[in-house]
């Protein structure tokens, strides 16, 4: 019984006194907005936390050395989590895809609300709507169309619409305009 306590008491302090093998660092950032329009006041608040992981590695142990330098060159894990609260209600982003998008030589604007994100043409009060789907992709809906659509790598806008006369699907690509 003596045996088997020591046992575990050496194996208890054994653990918990094993070296750091990561380095990490962890960085929150809080904006919010007030946008006053027609339709009242709305407050946005941002947070976005970004954490850096990196693995330690180390070199070659030296005779006679004491520390142990790291490799350099080492790659950092980058993690970024967005959460927005749009009139007291959150929803968490990866990554807010608000912006203005060219098609057609018409300029659309993308902004989000509290269950996605609304498409409208500036100065017309035609606006579309883009819902979330639980595999990444958003539905679209205007008074007239119906689409499912997706963010490419580059951040543009593609739309897949389904044409019954031809029985094909048809691509629509909205590209972001860069500031």
């Amino acid at each position: 019984m003596k045996v088997l306590l020591l046992s575990t008491l050496t194996l208890l302090f054994t653990i918990n006194s094993q070296a750091q093998n990561t380095n990490v660092k962890s960085e929150v950032k809080t904006t919010t907005k007030t946008i006053k329009d027609s339709k009242g006041e709305k407050k946005i608040v941002k947070t976005e936390e970004i954490k850096e992981v990196q693995k330690i590695k180390l070199e070659e142990a030296k005779a006679n050395s004491l520390n142990i330098p790291m490799k350099a060159d080492q790659e950092v894990d980058v993690t970024k989590k967005t959460k927005l609260a749009v009139d007291g209600v959150t929803q968490f982003v990866d990554v807010d895809r608000s912006a203005y998008y060219t098609f057609n030589g018409q300029k659309y604007q993308v902004a989000i609300d509290k269950s996605g994100y609304t498409m409208a043409i500036p100065d017309n009060q035609e606006r579309a709507v883009l819902r979330r789907t639980s595999n990444n992709n958003y539905i679209y809906k205007n008074k007239d169309k119906l689409s499912v659509g997706y963010f490419d790598a580059e951040g543009n806008l593609v739309l897949e619409t389904y044409d019954e006369k031809t029985d094909t699907v048809v691509l629509e690509k909205f590209i972001v305009v860069k500031p």
